[in-house]
């Protein structure tokens, strides 16, 4: 075990002392904000349910399996007690709702809503590419090692196939 905590560390101190900048900060500052308690993921699902009657159903279960995701998220943040990283001369460069870390939210709302969202035929590479910015964008900013992302992303992911449309919901639309 202690062979992993050292692995999160060392990438964690690498995402935080390389590809920084004052501009580029900035920039993941404010990307970094719009997974803020899933806030993409939802309205991203609040509008296609109201602009796709068709796949109103999908979009109500897609958006479902983001809103379980958060909450599942939430719950295990409480149940696992994990802080979250304090690197000695690398303080975290944006605040947090709560001193948890496990697992990250942004990281299992944004897994939850690009496996949903692929699922009723938005583009998958651009939906896990969003995802995969916006956790990432969490250790960049050294408020999550990278295994809280990961059991963030198991979580969302499991939330969708459990919760979300099933696979093939395009074509039940149709």
């Amino acid at each position: 075990m202690s062979v992993l905590r050292s692995l999160d560390e060392r990438l964690l101190r690498l995402a935080r002392t390389r590809w920084h900048s004052p501009s580029a900060e900035r920039a993941v500052i404010a990307f970094s904000r719009l997974g803020e308690h899933g806030g993409v993921w939802l309205a991203l699902g609040a509008t296609g349910y109201m602009a796709d009657a068709a796949r109103r159903p999908g979009w109500s279960r897609a958006l479902r399996a983001v809103a379980l995701a958060y909450a599942f998220n939430t719950a295990l943040k409480l149940a696992a007690g994990r802080r979250r990283p304090q690197l000695a001369g690398l303080p975290a460069l944006t605040g947090t709702p709560t001193g948890l870390g496990f697992p990250s939210a942004h990281a299992s709302t944004s897994f939850a809503g690009a496996l949903a969202y692929s699922r009723l035929g938005l583009p998958r590479a651009a939906l896990y590419a969003l995802a995969l910015g916006l956790a990432g964008s969490r250790v960049y900013l050294g408020v999550h090692y990278p295994s809280d992302l990961l059991g963030g992303a198991l979580l969302g992911t499991t939330a969708a196939h459990a919760f979300g449309p099933p696979a093939g919901a395009i074509a039940e639309a149709r």
